[in-house]
Parts: C-alpha cells; structure tokens; sequence
C-alpha cells in the first residue's frame, strides 16, 4: 500500500507592514531530504522570526527635531528683545518673549532683523560674505507661533509614522537633505527678502512618502487609493504656496528633492527575496528570487544621478550669484499668484527718517510713498526699522 504523503511545512516570515497591523506572509518550502545528521521537520510547523527590514522602530529623533525647533524659537525670541527694539509689543507681559506688532509680524514673532541674526536665509549673505551654513540653519528658524506650531504638528504627523518604519538614520538623512534643497532652489528665486522654515524639509518627507509607494508598489494593498489620497494632499499643499508670504520655492525644491530621496533611500526589498534571506535553516525555496525589482533598481540609479547634479548645478549657481527669473519670466507665478485681494510685491521696505524737532521723526515709505510722524526718544535702528515695516504695508 503506498504511504501518505505529508504535506510540506509552511514558513511564516513575521514583518510589519505599512497596510496596518503586523501581517504574516507564508512561503511554501520544500522539504529537505532527512540525514542521519539532521532530524526531519515536523509537519505543519510554524516558524516566526522578525524581519529586520520591516521591523518597527522607536521613534524620537523627530520629536527631538520637534524639541530643537521649539528651543531656537524661544531663544530667537530672547535675541528679538521686543521692548527694547520696538516702539509697541505684542503681549507685554512676556517681557523680553512679547512679539513684535501685528502690522510687522501677524504670525506672533521676532522682527526680521532677529531673524536674521539668527541665521535666516539671506541669498546676498550667502553670495557675497560666503555665509553658506544659513542654507542649513534657516530650516531651524521659524517666523511666529503660528508658523512653528504649524510645521511641528505636521512634522509629528508625517515625520513619527515614517520613522517607525525606516528607522532614525534614512529618515534623518531624508529630512536634512530635502531641507537644504528647499533652501537652495529658494535662494536662486527669491533673493531680495529673507527666508524661514522647515517646511522644505516637512514637503521632502511627503515627496519621500510619494516615491516609497512608487518604488515599493507591489508590497501595498489598495495602492491606487492610498496614491490618489497622497498627491491629493501634496497638491493642497502646494497649492497653499501660491499665497503672498509664502516660499513655495522652499516647498518644492524640498519636495523634489525628497521625491528623489525616497528612491534611494527607502526601498525595501521584495517579499519573496524575505522569505529566502530568512527561512529557518534546512529549508530551501523552490526558486530564487532577487532582492529588489529591475524597476526599483532603475529608479534608484537614476534619482542618484539627479540628486547628484541638482546639487552640484545649484550650488555653483548660488555661489555664482545667479538670479533664476532672470532666466524664467513666468517661475515667480510658482510662488505667488496676484489677485484683486493681495499683491505679490516682495521688495524689501525701506525708509526715508527725517527728524523734525526734539523727539519728533517723520518716516516716509520709498515703496509705497506713505508718510507718518513719531514721538521717539533716541530711537534705535531697530525700532525705526520696524516702524518703516508698519508703515510699508
């Protein structure tokens, strides 16, 4: 009487996939003949191992990004100095904290000039006093409360649920890099005012997120969905840019940057090549399989190449002192679209300060021709900056 075949063993491969809870992919293995040197696997046995690709990671390098960003704009703050530098603050009682008035800052913030010192994107500082650092320190800056609060809470949101997923060091990388990209495509447009934020950085993890799907496609379930929902939040944001005051410049060179990033960074390899690389010893898989796909192997060579060379061109570009809209007529629209209700003016406000008596000053604003008397007693540059601000706009 022939004997029974046993079925063959599944091997269960224990990862933590992105599509929700921790999920099992199983592999049929073939079974290894029995020696005398190795005991046959009982049927039917299940064998979990975590997979150091897809395990989960505890995350706190964003919420120390969190913490940095909150510390510099308390000390931005203290460098602000409202009472001693401007003529008005807003809430007082915070003494050296209060924020300068709405009419120069409605975010609740620092003056420019604070900004400024404390390492703002300043393209002509950049250029001519080879000050290139502010490309990284402007992304630690932020313009007001409204603006910090904005970004950090973005930040946790986007930021937390990929380093659990990729870990400290890729995610890290991905931050800074888009960050500085942001700073560079930003200072070759938008060289008369100085510039702020994390968001570069905060648009290069959505541009990382976009290209972790693409290059990862196969491993998701309800891809099309979970891709629409994401360009759909992209493009809101991006949207958001064209408004006057914002650097939408810093939002898509982050972007595209961190779009490029995710290709390299964040490619994961194929489950079938997991179930080899993992399965307990004595199994053998049917076939072999490669680590990652030829598609993903393409992409990843070819976003370097990218990375590479926008770097390079926009770095000598800068240092070159290169103005982009003198090459482009149209690119500034990227920025900021003018309607009836808002101007896209961004020339920096200037001032023509004239004393008329004892502690009496008249300013008279050179962009829009405004004029206005004040009672000031030894008043600083600071505060006849900032008066020329309120005047101005």
């Amino acid at each position: 009487m022939a004997g029974r075949e046993d079925p063959p063993p599944e091997v269960h491969i224990r990862v933590h996939s992105r599509r929700g809870a921790n999920t099992i992919h199983p592999m049929e293995a073939d079974t290894p003949p029995v020696t005398a040197t190795s005991a046959a696997p009982s049927p039917n046995t299940d064998v979990y191992r975590e997979v150091k690709h897809f395990k989960k990671w505890v995350p706190w390098l964003i919420p120390s990004f969190v913490v940095v960003n909150t510390v510099m704009f308390v000390i931005t703050m203290y460098v602000n100095n409202c009472p001693k530098n401007s003529v008005s603050c807003v809430a007082g009682f915070l003494g050296r904290f209060s924020f300068q008035p709405f009419k120069e800052n409605p975010l609740l913030g620092p003056s420019s000039s604070a900004l400024e010192k404390m390492g703002a994107l300043d393209v002509s500082k950049v250029v001519h006093k080879h000050e290139g650092w502010r490309l990284i320190t402007c992304m630690w800056l932020h313009g007001g409360v409204f603006h910090l609060l904005a970004n950090m809470l973005s930040l946790l949101v986007i930021g937390i649920r990929l380093e659990q997923e990729f870990g400290f060091v890729r995610i890290g990388l991905l931050y800074l890099i888009s960050g500085l990209g942001g700073s560079l495509l930003s200072a070759l447009f938008i060289q008369s005012n100085i510039s702020v934020g994390a968001s570069g950085a905060l648009f290069g993890l959505l541009g990382g997120m976009l290209s972790e799907l693409i290059t990862n496609w196969t491993m998701y379930a309800n891809k099309v969905a979970a891709l629409v929902t994401l360009v759909i939040i992209i493009a809101i944001n991006l949207a958001v840019g064209i408004l006057p005051h914002v650097d939408n410049f810093a939002h898509i060179g982050g972007f595209l940057s961190g779009f490029l990033l995710g290709f390299v960074f964040l490619i994961r390899p194929q489950f079938g090549w997991v179930n080899q690389r993992y399965a307990p010893t004595g199994y053998s898989s049917i076939s072999t399989k490669p680590k990652f796909k030829m598609y993903q192997c393409i992409l990843w060579a070819f976003s370097l190449i990218l990375l590479i060379v926008w770097f390079t061109v926009g770095l000598v570009l800068l240092l070159r002192g290169v103005d982009l809209n003198d090459n482009c007529s149209w690119c500034h629209y990227l920025s900021c679209v003018p309607t009836s209700r808002w101007s896209c003016n961004t020339q920096p406000v200037s001032c023509l300060s004239e004393q008329t008596g004892a502690g009496q000053y008249t300013l008279t604003c050179s962009n829009n021709g405004r004029s206005k008397s004040y009672s000031l007693l030894n008043p600083t540059t600071s505060q006849i900056q900032g008066l020329c601000v309120q005047l101005c706009r």
